[in-house]
């Protein structure tokens, strides 16, 4: 089904492939005689160099810095991410920056204040000369695939599922900050990434979708790292056999492999998507050169895709729908197994076993939707399997939400929104609640199958602190809509006989024309922003001293920490405005003594920056000075004093930067991991102003200790790599952190204290 080359690969004449081994050099002078090239050559024709080179502003392609044509963020973004700029001296929007409100669009906490972010964004779309596309209109991805990609482009998003390759845009999900530093005119620097090249070939079997090869090419390249930070760039004589939203479906889960971006071959079938979007002067052909030269290579025989089923909690703990039926205690028990890892919690009753009734495993949910799921041709094929039939009146029960509002309108228009109606099924807006917690959220032990992006835990919506647990377990929408059919007994769409219609699909702008604020061009200074209560300015940062005193307040030995488990999503989106109101839900569901723990030893630090006595703000300083002072002189006047969390991986998932931004409003400054799950993550914490440490080895600290580091600023100016701490004991306990490649401007931040702080010092 699905093989990984060992090494790097040759794709010649976009076609064939030639394993890197000791005998390629005499392969390729047989297949292109005079022809051949450097391997260093071949790295340069692939469709990923092209459009990276187009969009380098520098003159060194191993050290890029990137300029994106264009800039996306939805309403659990846009407001942090405007008032840093802001604060950093934003004056207009250089490039086309689109404001989506999906993702707080129903979740109704705290009042007025999700609206009052609506409000905000349109004022400053207004000011500063933006986009604004209002609550129910679409998801943020799918305004971008309908309105914003373009062949050969380059587009940044705040939402780590921004993946527009299928459409030939290389498209990034970054946190924040990245795309502050677009709107200041900045760039986006990073190393040359590896390119790993996907060979798609043959046809897929009926019934089987989109969802279903992305599941399969997640479970196979995720947990070694095959594509982690890298391209994935989609090839092959299989390309031509999918469809374009069935690639939209496969390329936007790319994001759960940890690649960086990803970018595909197109073709007349996506020159037609443009046509259809009346946008036929976007398309661009793109394709590997005659000789292209990939780090690795990911065979996927199309053919042998078989429905997948990602159990919980994680989307590459995939196995097939028909092993999982046909061994169902034996898995069920192992997937029981892993979920108590990944759960923690000794105190939630976990089971999946008692879902199975009359020997089937039976399901309490099914949702279709956003940015994955809720596809045109993803709805309609559900539809055909579902006319005629009822969901019963049992616990089961189906939503669907179609991605954008001109998907709902033909639906409407071709019927494909009566048929599931008549079947039980509810339909609902555009909106990302049921991909984070704050839409559809099971029952207590509830199990729920969806065609969406991710099964976390408490990703649902669940609070494990609460005594609360449920289950996602992702599927296509196919195999929904046939599990729906068969009234929740789990069901394969290859099962069952369906007639897909495959209806036109007929793009209608007008929605978007009566309703989408479109201010590109138009920046007006004297717009006044509107201020909800909830929109809180970001706190002061204090600069890098020479010397640290940090506390570990955090310990977490998972295999891998997501940015869910860091600060949670669903109900604490509503307070994304507010940096301190959502700070403290940080760790809630992994840790929930971490915030006072943090607190406590903030008191030093502000005391410390107000001048005041830092011994009398927190009562084991003094002790901690005293035992460092028996080695070293230091002042505590001069000392910075925080806390910082240890981490085996984190920051798998979301590119929310709140998963570090939290941490930095309590008093956070370090990270210590033995490696960091993506490179967003990572750069978030430097973004602000925190030590993304590293350190492999058995931990010489443990949670509680306190950590001495001396000399850390000059560390940072003079490029050092090994830093010197000590674990502070009876005696100092010296033990080695790294700090892995920094560039020049990612080391000035940390020194000022945050990105804020950097852009104001640079007045």
């Amino acid at each position: 089904m699905i093989k990984l080359y060992e090494k790097g690969a040759y794709l010649i004449s976009g076609t064939e492939i030639i394993e890197e081994n000791e005998s390629t050099e005499a392969v390729l002078k047989n297949i292109l005689g005079d022809l051949v090239v450097s391997k260093e050559q071949a790295a340069k024709n692939t469709i990923a160099y092209e459009i990276l080179e187009a969009h380098n502003t520098s003159d060194n392609m191993s050290k890029l810095k990137i300029k994106f044509d264009k800039l996306t963020s939805h309403d659990i973004t846009f407001v942090g991410i405007i008032q840093t700029a802001r604060a950093s001296g934003l004056e207009k929007f250089p490039v086309p920056y689109v404001l989506t409100n999906c993702h707080n669009s129903l979740c109704a906490v705290g009042g007025t204040i999700n609206e009052d972010d609506h409000v905000f964004g349109l004022s400053c779309a207004k000011k500063y000369g933006g986009i604004y596309v209002p609550p129910h209109q679409a998801v943020i991805h799918q305004f971008a695939r309908e309105m914003l990609a373009g062949g050969g482009k380059m587009l940044l998003g705040s939402d780590s599922h921004t993946r527009y390759g299928a459409l030939g845009t290389m498209a990034m999900g970054e946190g924040g900050p990245e795309l502050v530093k677009q709107l200041l005119s900045k760039t986006y620097d990073i190393n040359m990434p590896g390119v790993v090249g996907v060979y798609l070939t043959g046809e897929l079997q009926k019934g089987v979708g989109p969802q279903d090869v992305a599941l399969a090419i997640i479970g196979a390249v995720f947990a070694n790292g095959y594509v982690n930070n890298k391209v994935m760039e989609f090839v092959g004589d299989g390309v031509k056999n999918l469809s374009v939203d069935y690639r939209i479906g496969i390329d936007v889960m790319t994001t759960e492999t940890t690649c960086l971006s990803s970018i595909w071959v197109t073709d007349e079938k996506v020159k037609e998507f443009y046509e259809i979007h009346n946008r036929v002067g976007d398309y661009k052909e793109l394709a590997p050169k005659e000789v292209a030269y990939y780090d690795g290579m990911v065979y996927v025989d199309l053919s042998k895709i078989k429905p997948m089923i990602a159990m919980p909690f994680h989307p590459s703990n995939v196995y097939t729908i028909e092993d999982l039926n046909n061994n169902l205690y034996d898995i069920l028990d192992e997937v029981e197994k892993k979920a108590l890892i990944s759960l923690d919690n000794s105190n939630i009753k976990y089971s999946l076993k008692d879902k199975v009734r009359n020997g089937r495993l039976y399901v309490e949910q099914g949702v279709i939707a956003g940015c994955a799921g809720g596809g045109y041709e993803n709805i309609c094929d559900a539809a055909d399997i579902l006319d005629g039939k009822f969901i019963g009146s049992d616990e089961f029960s189906l939503s669907v939400y179609p991605a954008s509002q001109p998907v709902f309108l033909e639906l409407v228009k071709n019927g494909n929104i009566a048929k599931l109606m008549s079947t039980g099924a509810t339909i609902r807006t555009a909106f990302c609640g049921p991909c984070f917690g704050a839409g559809d959220v099971p029952a207590n032990n509830g199990l729920s199958i969806r065609h969406t992006t991710r099964n976390f835990p408490n990703r649902e919506g669940s609070k494990t602190t609460s005594g609360q647990v449920a289950s996602v377990a992702l599927m296509d929408a196919r195999s929904i809509a046939a599990t729906a059919a068969n009234k929740g007994y789990l069901t394969a769409a290859t099962d069952i006989d369906v007639n897909y219609t495959k209806p036109k699909y007929f793009f209608d702008s007008t929605i978007y024309d009566n309703r989408v604020y479109d201010g590109v061009g138009k920046a007006d200074p004297n717009v006044d922003i509107k201020f909800g209560p909830g929109i809180v300015d970001w706190p002061a940062m204090s600069k890098l001293t020479d010397n640290m005193v940090l506390k570990i307040v955090s310990e977490i030995h998972d295999p891998v920490t997501t940015t869910d488990e860091l600060i949670p999503s669903g109900e604490t989106s509503s307070y994304r405005s507010n940096p301190l109101g959502l700070a403290e839900f940080t760790l809630s569901r992994k840790d929930p003594a971490y915030v006072g723990r943090a607190k406590e030893i903030q008191k030093a630090e502000k005391a410390r920056t107000a001048g005041e006595d830092i011994f009398k703000a927190n009562d084991e300083i003094e002790e901690v000075f005293n035992k460092i002072n028996h080695k070293f002189k230091v002042d505590p006047k001069e000392t910075e004093i925080g806390s910082l969390i240890y981490a085996v991986k984190p920051g798998d998932g979301s590119a929310r930067e709140q998963a570090a931004s939290c941490q930095k409003v309590l008093g956070g400054m370090a990270n210590i991991a033995k490696e960091y799950a993506t490179k967003r993550y990572r750069s978030n914490l430097i973004n602000w102003g925190m030590l993304p440490f590293l350190f492999e080895g058995e931990l010489p600290f443990k949670n509680g200790d306190f950590i001495y580091i001396p000399e850390i600023k000059k560390a940072i100016e003079t490029k050092q790599d090994n830093i010197t701490a000590y674990v502070v004991s009876e005696e100092l306990k010296e033990f080695t952190l790294r700090l892995g490649e920094l560039t020049d401007d990612e080391r000035d931040i940390i020194v000022s204290g945050c990105l804020i702080n950097y852009y104001r010092d640079a007045k």
